[in-house]
């Protein structure tokens, strides 16, 4: 199984989001994963301009490495997506990337493919983040297998990770190959991602003349 990280926080993987994903990966590999992380600097990925070019051509016009990325994600049997608590969402970072997903998105192009969420922070408030995360996996087509998240401000000047923590992102990262590799169902993920294709069928044949590459996209899978 190849598991492809995208990790938003600006300190990549010293920082303490980095920490609690490389628990995850830890898990991961030792079920026999393969683990790459893309860390998002901030210049990486640029914000989306509203072209609409992804949604007529299939691909971003912008030169930065969103394309590069995307072609590993879509090569890739799992993502995670991992991010700090700032402000009550996700990283600029990692909003960044997302926002650029949005063919993705419309094209549900990574079905298939299991996953999983990291958070941290400094006092709390992460699960919203988690849902918010896991919700972009699904309508992408991924299903969360599970979420860890951590937060910071409780654990005193050491600023460790604390030992449940760690023990619940290693258990995530041999979750995440087991889900793989028998192909487990998620009834909440199901039921999410037949919503959305619903929707996207409706929405490609309202805009089949300005999204010509998404148009034909769903008319082969139908």
């Amino acid at each position: 199984m190849k598991i492809v990280s995208i990790i938003g926080s600006p300190r990549g993987m010293k920082g303490n989001t980095g920490k609690l994903l490389g628990e995850v990966l830890k898990g991961a590999k030792s079920a026999g994963a393969v683990c790459e992380v893309i860390a998002l600097r901030g210049d990486s990925v640029k914000p989306c301009l509203g072209c609409d070019r992804c949604h007529k051509k299939g691909q971003c016009p912008q030169k930065d490495e969103f394309e590069s990325i995307k072609e590993k994600v879509l090569a890739a049997d799992g993502i995670i997506l991992a991010t700090p608590n700032y402000i009550f969402h996700v990283s600029a970072q990692l909003k960044m990337f997302i926002d650029r997903c949005s063919s993705l998105i419309h094209c549900m192009a990574l079905e298939g493919k299991y996953g999983a969420s990291v958070v941290t922070s400094g006092g709390g408030d992460e699960v919203p983040i988690v849902e918010y995360l896991d919700n972009v996996l699904m309508i992408m087509g991924v299903t969360p297998v599970d979420s860890v998240w951590a937060t910071m401000g409780i654990t005193g000047a050491s600023k460790q990770l604390p030992e449940k923590c760690r023990e619940q992102a290693y258990d995530l990262g041999r979750t995440i190959v087991k889900a793989w590799e028998e192909k487990w169902r998620f009834a909440k993920a199901e039921k999410v991602q037949e919503k959305h294709r619903e929707r996207m069928r409706e929405l490609m044949d309202y805009y089949r003349e300005e999204w010509p590459y998404e148009y034909a996209h769903w008319q082969r899978r139908t």
